[in-house]
């Protein structure tokens, strides 16, 4: 007598391509830009399907922890929901590291395997030569090298059946990093519940099954798979491409795009290139923005030139989205980031932890189902930010009498540069391991382009020059090209610091923000 299949688990995140690969089957779901190629929702599934089944094949198993360094391209797609339907914990890294951020963070997070696309070929060569624990190396492009497994041929060789895994919603299904740094403390393990609420996108931002996506995130970061995701549970095709203004634009004019996610700086930059009065932009409904704070002039712009009807929203990468502004708050509030979204709570506290009053200005704090719930290996930083069922934002802000958010600036030593986070901390630390630099700071200037520009002031003895261009070579290999000063000020007085010995930023900014010399 035949039995009922064993059940799948509680995976949430492997329903949305599951139930999309039933539901929109033979419909187009994906175009990969970078590669040409085309897939419908049922190709998505039997891919997914494939790699779980390939990495089962090599030994990984529920808890095992496999890397990724890749572009957007469908194979991210395999790769989050392979792990939806296996257990196996996610590492996406930011293919925008260092070679040696990259190999501190698979060995930080004890990754046993890592998927990477070719074009990163030095990166990954610099994996096996420093880091024998990754016992595969799984080439997603042409000509593998001879130590490297073959993608492609790994799904080809699979079965596309559904794999059977128990799996419960508080189960790791990924590792995301918050700031792309090589430290424990800015990683954090999402769980299959709390990647679940992301669907809420498609109906936060009235994405609809004729819709077609262009999604511009990254995809190694939470932001770009959201954007996956609303894809699969909409029935949306999706656009999947790299940041590039003139083929982003190309990309909304022939695929009649409705729908695409910005960063600010994006923006900025579709705003400022001769293409942009060459190509029609009126299929596009929504403009999605989110990373950094939305600059009027920009917001103005966008909605003269690029598309009227514009959505923002606020939150952490730890928390997801904790307010989302649609066209209507738009209207009613231009320079606020909206009213609080659907599960979410948010508050703003005084010091004392006590809410501030209307209009006042506070610490912003938070919490979704979508949140974390602690630092990986840092119980210190955790206890400091994740406190009595709020998640401290380290963001100041003001909410008014209708629950209207104003961002007011930050409490926490970060710069937002091109939407990516930046720690001054980091930065300063290689800065001092420079010769001759004998103190430093590192602050942001506001930047017509990028919203701020990652700023250093160095301090050397009388008669001792640093170039810029020196200085940058020096950070390139050891730091992420984002997190490189763009300007630099060289002084040889002391910083000026309080009685306890901390760096007064807000004087090096006044002395130095009107100067935008390199």
């Amino acid at each position: 007598m035949e039995t009922v299949p064993r059940a799948l688990g509680k995976s949430l995140p492997r329903s949305f391509i599951e139930t999309a690969g039933i539901r929109y089957r033979e419909r187009e779901a994906v175009y990969c830009t970078s590669t040409g190629r085309r897939f419908t929702f049922g190709e998505l599934d039997r891919r997914a399907n494939r790699l779980a089944h390939a990495l089962l094949s090599l030994g990984y198993r529920k808890g095992s922890v496999v890397g990724v360094v890749c572009s957007n391209r469908v194979e991210l797609y395999d790769f989050y929901f392979a792990l939806a339907k296996t257990g196996i914990v996610g590492l996406p890294l930011n293919y925008r590291l260092a070679p040696a951020e990259i190999v501190a963070l698979l060995h930080a997070m004890n990754a046993e395997g890592l998927i990477t696309e070719e074009r990163f070929a030095a990166t990954a060569a610099y994996v096996r030569e420093r880091l024998p624990a990754v016992k595969h190396l799984i080439w997603v492009g042409s000509a593998p090298p001879p130590a490297a497994l073959d993608y492609e041929r790994l799904l080809a060789d699979a079965s596309d059946a559904n794999p059977v895994a128990s799996i419960e919603e508080h189960d790791p299904y990924y590792f995301n990093l918050t700031s792309g740094t090589t430290g424990l403390p800015k990683s954090y393990v999402l769980t299959h519940f709390n990647a679940t609420p992301i669907a809420l996108f498609a109906l936060a931002f009235d994405v609809r099954p004729e819709d077609v996506i262009l999604t511009l995130f990254p995809a190694f970061g939470r932001v770009g798979m959201a954007w996956l995701t609303v894809g699969l549970v909409s029935g949306a095709r999706n656009v999947l491409a790299n940041f590039d203004v003139a083929q982003a634009l190309k990309l909304i004019e022939s695929e009649q795009v409705t729908v695409t996610n910005l960063v600010p700086t994006m923006a900025a930059m579709m705003l400022a290139s001769p293409d942009l009065p060459q190509h029609s932009l009126a299929s596009l409904r929504h403009v999605v923005f989110a990373g950094a704070t939305l600059p009027a002039p920009i917001r103005e712009a966008t909605q003269r030139q690029i598309c009227p009807s514009i959505y923002e929203y606020y939150g952490m990468q730890e928390t997801g989205a904790l307010t989302i502004s649609d066209p209507e708050d738009r209207k009613r509030r231009p320079d606020s980031v909206g009213r609080i979204g659907l599960f979410s709570a948010l508050q703003v506290v005084t010091p004392d932890g006590s809410p501030a009053a209307i209009g006042e200005i506070g610490e912003i704090v938070g919490a979704s189902p979508a949140a974390a719930t602690g630092y990986y290996g840092d119980p210190a930083r955790s206890a400091e930010t994740f406190r009595d069922g709020w998640i401290h934002t380290g963001d100041l802000g003001r909410l008014d009498a209708e629950g209207y958010l104003f961002i007011c600036g930050r409490k926490k030593d970060m710069i937002i540069t091109g939407g990516q986070n930046v720690f001054a901390a980091e930065v300063e630390e290689v800065l001092l391991e420079f010769d001759g630099v004998i103190d430093c700071a590192v602050f942001p200037i506001p930047d017509g382009t990028w919203g701020e520009c990652v700023t250093a002031v160095v301090v050397t003895r009388e008669g001792r020059g640093i170039p810029l261009q020196e200085l940058q070579s020096f950070c390139r290999a050891r730091l992420a090209g984002f997190k490189i000063p763009r300007r630099l000020h060289v002084q040889h007085t002391p910083l000026p610091r309080t009685p306890t010995g901390k760096v007064q930023k807000f004087l090096l900014i006044e002395r130095y923000g009107a100067d935008t010399t390199h």
